[in-house]
């Protein structure tokens, strides 16, 4: 099992930053990959970025790419998601995934989507004021 639990999340003002946190149980962690993904009102889940487990490799949405960075620190069993220059659109509840079953594994087109996963967390929220 796998838990994960995000933070960091609030209101920010356009223009602003916020740098949200995913802790994660379990003692193999380091050969995740994770993800985080968000859910806009009345919008689909989506895509936000990816990273392998040793941080060596990245993919980001189109719509987020030059101003988030998604890193981790496996000693910490933490990944996070560094926001910069937040908008207004990116408003949304931000969610932490885990892929257990692929250890050592990588693929930026496999790991844009959700059914990639099969670990997520609760949910933080962010809200971008213009």
């Amino acid at each position: 099992q796998v838990q994960l639990v995000e933070s960091g999340g609030g209101l920010v003002q356009a223009g602003g930053s916020l740098r949200l946190s995913c802790a994660a149980s379990g003692r193999t962690f380091s050969s995740y990959t994770m993800g985080w993904f968000r859910r806009a009102p009345g919008k689909e889940r989506e895509f936000v970025a990816a990273i392998n487990w040793s941080g060596g490799s990245t993919n980001y949405a189109d719509s987020v790419k030059g101003r988030f960075t998604i890193s981790r620190d496996n000693a910490k069993n933490t990944v996070y998601l560094q926001m910069n220059s937040l908008k207004a659109e990116d408003t949304a509840v931000y969610y932490c995934a885990a892929d257990s079953r692929s250890a050592w594994y990588y693929s930026s087109n496999y790991y844009i989507h959700q059914g990639s996963y099969d670990y997520w967390g609760q949910g933080t929220q962010v809200t971008v004021s213009s």
